[in-house]
């Protein structure tokens, strides 16, 4: 099939790779022109024969909608467009919406796999309607991990669950990865076990917390045993604060995805004045030391 493809940066380069080596014709358009195929996402979509499907990976908000509105004036009635970024699933109604005044269709695609996914596949979430999901399938098939495609690809439901689908996963990945990390911690702190990598990687084979995350975990640790060339920061992209959002408003508890976003949120705190508060409130009422702040 032919493609074209918005967004050839650290998921989008690597999707581009795959595909072609599937022996699908890509024809990429990104900002950097180093890489990219056309000059712009007019020339990329004249390079398109029709019917056209073109496939959105560029950062969500403002950018995603800026290039589907720039496609609604672009692309033909008929032609597919596929957004597989990560966007807030109550965005892709308003993306179908517009070019739907076209005749343009929609699908929305979460995407999972991150930078491996050149070499292992990425697992595929759609939201859209069954006719527009079936037409895409070759390239589902492309960029999915080998094997049965439903442990790969899933027709999740109609336009926005895709994404819905994949902010859930998102919310998951931020549990698990919290997990991992914790228990990390409490080797490291512990003067019981000596050997805190070795013993994390021993947990590779066999035993029921393994996983790629544990895999990715040992790599990490095999390049930097005590992760000492790190700050203890960590950022959020968005897909976990929506999690927690939708657990809410749907009265489902999620303790532990919401305490792994509550944690990314004291990474990033030099000092809290929280637990200044508790400081204080300990002095106040029990006498107990505290530490004065420097200066």
């Amino acid at each position: 099939m032919q493609l074209g493809l918005v967004g050839l940066g650290r998921m989008g380069f690597n999707m581009r790779e795959r595909l072609r080596a599937a022996g699908h014709e890509v024809v990429g358009y990104d900002r950097n022109p180093d890489v990219s195929d056309a000059a712009s996402l007019a020339e990329m979509v004249e390079k398109l024969a029709g019917p056209r499907i073109v496939w959105i990976m560029v950062p969500h908000g403002d950018p995603t909608r800026q290039t589907v509105e720039e496609l609604s004036g672009l692309l033909s009635a008929g032609d597919l467009v596929i957004e597989g970024g990560n966007s807030k699933f109550t965005d892709d109604q308003a993306n179908a919406a517009l070019l739907a005044e076209n005749g343009i269709k929609y699908v929305d695609v979460g995407v999972s796999g991150g930078v491996w996914g050149a070499k292992n596949g990425y697992g595929l979430m759609a939201g859209g309607d069954a006719e527009d999901v079936e037409r895409a399938l070759p390239i589902f098939d492309a960029l999915r991990p080998e094997g049965p495609r439903d442990e790969g690809f899933a027709h999740s439901g109609p336009v926005g669950a895709g994404h819905y689908a994949k902010m859930v996963h998102n919310g998951i990945e931020y549990g698990l990865m919290q997990a991992y990390a914790e228990g990390f911690e409490l080797l490291a702190a512990s003067d019981v076990v000596t050997d805190v990598p070795a013993t994390i990687k021993a947990w590779s084979k066999g035993t029921v917390v393994r996983s790629w995350l544990l895999d990715l975990l040992v790599r990490a640790l095999d390049e930097d045993p005590e992760l000492s060339e790190l700050r203890g920061y960590v950022q959020d992209s968005g897909e976990g604060r929506w999690t927690i959002e939708e657990a809410i408003n749907n009265a489902v508890p999620a303790p532990v995805m919401t305490a792994a976003l509550y944690a990314r949120f004291a990474s990033r705190q030099e000092d809290s004045p929280a637990m200044k508060a508790v400081s204080a409130l300990r002095n106040q009422f029990g006498g107990h030391a505290v530490q004065k702040s420097e200066g």
